[in-house]
């Protein structure tokens, strides 16, 4: 896509697979041909306001046929697979989907995974996840909540992530800024949980950040009492998600006339949301996927960034230029 240069670029690595079709859905490119469908599809909604911001949308897949990686080969066919993606509540029946999404939230760590699923699971007025429309094996392929640390901060699942973040952290100037908002500013602190198939397409992420937001701003307004209204009404953000960095050895390597970015981003909204973060730490990952030759000066790394609420509007608006602009 035509942008302007950055410290950093973009590159979606091969990712994990969590289903037959979620495999062919993250082969293809990433820039998918769309058309746009309007659908009432996201369930359990009794508010207009909501159910005319739902959307779907159409997208004509392409999957590679052969596996095979050698240059000397002819271009396989390809099959075109046309998938409508639905957003809907998070319910019950998704809690093996979400639970496959989030197995390596938290790299290697042994914590409450099942309770955290739980927790967005029962937290249905915010938050979404998308699936094919009508499909009857309901496989998810992606999910985007926000929890409030200090409304769940009791629970094990929550007490497991904040001493996660907190063992993690190494940065000296950045520690005492996260000790606040897992501690004392906790009330106020959304942390977004976003997670996806890597090859969604990307026409969908405006939509979906959209519905989150939206979906946060009614609930200070629609939920049934004081403390649940105050409870979205969020001063930070905490985001933990994952970018490739490249290594130091290769990076000395790398001279001026190099075009290898430092870092690349694995999900696009996150070199935005690193823009308008007012701080953010980095750190090393276990779990580190299969290297293809593009990735192999890289290194799979944890990121958490800390966005001020106030600054929502204008990443919907950059997210949505974004996309517009690929």
């Amino acid at each position: 896509m035509p942008r302007k240069p950055r410290r950093s670029g973009q590159l979606v690595p091969r990712p994990f697979a969590f289903s037959s079709f979620a495999r062919s859905v993250t082969r293809v490119a990433t820039a998918c041909s769309s058309k746009n469908k309007v659908s009432n599809s996201k369930s359990d909604r009794t508010s207009s306001k909501l159910i005319a911001n739902r959307s779907s949308r159409k997208h004509n897949l392409k999957e590679n046929s052969s596996e095979s990686e050698s240059s000397e080969e002819e271009e396989a066919p390809e099959e075109v697979i046309q998938a409508d993606f639905a957003f809907f509540d998070p319910k019950p029946d998704d809690f093996h989907g979400v639970k496959m999404l989030l197995q390596s939230y938290l790299d290697d760590k042994v914590w409450d995974l099942s309770g955290f699923v739980d927790l967005i699971l029962a937290q249905t007025t915010v938050g979404s996840v998308v699936k094919i429309e009508d499909d009857e094996d309901e496989g998810l392929f992606a999910l985007l909540t926000a929890l409030n640390l200090g409304r769940y901060k009791d629970n094990k699942c929550i007490t497991d992530v904040r001493d996660y973040l907190l063992k993690v952290c190494e940065e000296k100037n950045v520690v005492g800024d996260l000790k606040r908002l897992l501690g004392d500013q906790a009330d106020h602190v959304g942390l977004v949980v976003s997670q996806r198939v890597t090859n969604l397409p990307p026409q969908l992420l405006p939509h979906l950040y959209n519905a989150l937001f939206d979906e946060i701003s009614w609930a200070t307004e629609d939920e049934p009492t004081k403390d649940l209204r105050e409870s979205f009404r969020f001063k930070h953000y905490l985001l933990v998600t994952r970018i490739y960095k490249q290594k130091i050895g290769q990076k000395r390597k790398a001279s001026s006339s190099s075009d290898d970015e430092d870092i690349i981003y694995v999900k696009p909204e996150d070199e935005l949301l690193f823009e308008l973060c007012s701080w953010s730490f980095t750190f090393p990952l276990h779990i580190q996927p299969p290297a293809s030759q593009e990735l192999k000066n890289y290194r799979l790394m944890g990121l958490v960034m800390a966005v001020e609420a106030d600054k929502a509007p204008a990443f919907r608006e950059k997210l949505r230029s974004l996309i517009d602009d690929s």
